[in-house]
């Protein structure tokens, strides 16, 4: 039988990509990484928005908890079949658990808000309100 892997380039723009080089070393030596929970967060005005990545989960499949200060993200896959007797070409499709912690520092925790909607988990992390404190006059005795 043939071997079906993905196809890959070996042409390359730049002569030497040392960090490119890098992760291949590490790719052959401590074998192929488990995917992370890729995860972009950006600023407005008012406060972060946290967009994580998770296709494939369902919702029931993925819990956000807000302990000691900080946000932690899980979601956990599940071999949808256990049929012992099945035997894969290649098998690329992970399953297991992801987790990602974030610090909560200058976000008011009690009004997160998440959705999470074609595979994008969305948290709104609003910011704290910085209590501007107005001049006075200090009476001197």
């Amino acid at each position: 039988m043939f071997e079906l892997t993905p196809f890959r380039s070996n042409y390359y723009v730049s002569a030497y990509d040392p960090f490119k080089e890098m992760e291949e070393f590490e790719r052959r030596f401590f074998g192929q990484r488990t995917p992370a929970m890729k995860t972009d967060i950006r600023e407005t005005e008012n406060a972060y928005i946290l967009e994580s990545d998770l296709p494939g989960f369902s919702r029931e499949d993925i819990h956000a908890e807000i302990n000691n200060g900080y946000l932690t993200i899980r979601a956990e896959h599940k071999s949808e079949n256990e049929d012992k007797n099945e035997s894969y070409l290649r098998r690329e499709r992970s399953y297991g658990s992801f987790s990602r912690t974030f610090d909560l520092d200058g976000i008011d925790a009690e009004a997160i808000t998440a959705s999470f909607k074609n595979g994008v988990l969305t948290l709104e992390l609003p910011k704290m309100q910085q209590k501007v404190e107005e001049a006075r006059k200090v009476e001197i005795q």
